[in-house]
């Protein structure tokens, strides 16, 4: 059986750096989608490098705990200088009325640039969290795009409400460590799967991403892991189609 590979790097509109490593380890590499965040301040230069690569799928990455909201009026979203709460303190402090409005605001600011996200995914895997999936897995059926599966067992849910996704999602090309054989090993674990998504974080380093994200400098290498000469035989030698969440069945 052909898997269908979707390699989606996360995190674009962040930075510029952020903006040009996902480009080019699309444009050279194996990178076939990548996930907005709306709320940050590269996101029209996400969207102008996205025009001139047409085959790049772009979703958005729904965002709650990196910084301020779109919407002014989601108080238990925010702390005291009005920014998102941290990943520790977020799922205690928020209401989910104002979870709902904000990821809506977030998603009608990416179809205000001309465009339909390819799907739906989250900064930090929030969208997991038993009280956020339900407004997500709405989210994902009235705006009829499918929704990146991530540790639930709520898979009944999830079908129930008419959302597509991959089969398998891995989430593991993650740390100091990677390599081309970390990837090849993360491939191997899902032989004779029909669809699977690897997340990733591919970048160059510019400031604000040095200063603002604790994972800056492991995302140049896996820019250049993405965009080995090598990586694409190896996937060609395990029957593995490159696709986006678009050409999903």
């Amino acid at each position: 059986m052909v898997t269908k590979l979707i390699i989606n790097a996360d995190d674009f509109g962040y930075s510029r750096g952020v903006n040009y490593g996902i480009i080019t380890s699309h444009a050279c590499g194996v990178v076939t989608s990548t996930t907005m965040m709306m709320n940050m301040p590269e996101v029209e230069h996400a969207f102008q490098l996205a025009e001139q690569h047409s085959g790049l799928g772009v979703g958005i990455h729904l965002v709650l705990t990196c910084g301020k909201p779109l919407s002014d009026d989601v108080p238990s979203l925010v702390n005291e200088s009005g920014r998102f709460h941290s990943l520790r303190d977020v799922f205690h402090l928020m209401n989910t009325e104002d979870v709902e409005k904000e990821f809506t605001r977030q998603l009608e600011a990416f179809l205000s640039f001309g465009k339909k996200p390819t799907h739906i995914d989250s900064h930090h895997h929030v969208h997991a969290h038993e009280k956020i999936l339900p407004i997500v897995l709405k989210l994902a059926e009235r705006y009829n795009v499918p929704l990146r599966l991530f540790h639930t067992n709520n898979e009944t849910n999830r079908l129930q409400a008419g959302v597509r996704s991959t089969v398998a999602f891995d989430h593991t090309f993650y740390g100091d460590e990677l390599s081309l054989e970390s990837l090849e090993q993360i491939l191997d674990k899902y032989v004779g799967v029909e669809s699977l998504e690897i997340m990733t974080h591919p970048a160059f380093i510019d400031q604000p991403l040095y200063q603002g994200s604790s994972y800056a400098l492991q995302r140049m290498n896996e820019l250049a892991i993405l965009t080995d000469p090598h990586v694409k035989e190896r996937l060609n030698c395990r029957d593995i189609q490159l696709i986006t969440f678009e050409q999903l069945g």
